[in-house]
């Protein structure tokens, strides 16, 4: 079995699941190792699943937060501004991957919740002490938010697409990313 169809199938168990699911029992399920469990269980987070591990199992947290990722695109000027209508809208800004072509997937969290976490980010930016992920996609990269409902994050979504942030998703890009409406 493909592992983005496992991980979709493992999705599936934690939701109906009343109790933790053990990762041996996900391991004899699917017939793999538990370090693939483990891989998986990782890959499902990155794509915003909010999975808890505990002493018992996995548990998904069925809290009524809203998740969803943006693919975006802006100039490295925009950052602020783009980071700042999340964080402006009460969202948290989870984190930042792009869609490499030859690298893969890569993600860096970013936990941002205020205009102070993204001035800091700035900051540390423009100080030379990083780059922005963006700068090896010509600027496109993705955000996974997460906000208390689903009209904050529906403004988001205007916003981003106002100001020109929202970019369009090609054919090699992963589902679970939010695909902009014409």
């Amino acid at each position: 079995m493909p592992a983005k169809e496992r991980q979709n199938s493992i999705i599936e168990m934690l939701k109906a699941a009343d109790a933790p699911v053990s990762g041996n029992t996900l391991s004899e399920h699917f017939n793999v190792s538990r370090q693939i469990i483990v891989k998986d269980i990782n890959a499902l987070k990155e794509r915003g699943f909010l999975i808890i591990s505990t002493a018992k199992g996995y548990v998904l947290d069925h809290s009524d937060d809203v998740v969803r990722i943006f693919k975006v695109h802006h100039s490295i000027e925009e950052t602020e501004q783009e980071l700042n209508i999340f964080v402006d809208m009460g969202a948290e800004v989870r984190d930042v991957f792009i869609y490499h072509r030859v690298y893969g997937e890569i993600h860096a969290k970013l936990n941002m919740r205020s205009r102070k976490d993204v001035q800091d980010f700035c900051s540390d930016i423009a100080n030379g002490r990083s780059s922005l992920l963006m700068n090896t996609t010509s600027g496109f990269h993705y955000h996974t938010i997460v906000t208390k409902d689903e009209e904050t994050m529906t403004l988001i979504e205007k916003s981003l697409r106002d100001n020109g942030f929202l970019a369009e998703l090609t054919d090699y890009e992963p589902d679970g990313v939010y695909r902009i409406s014409k």
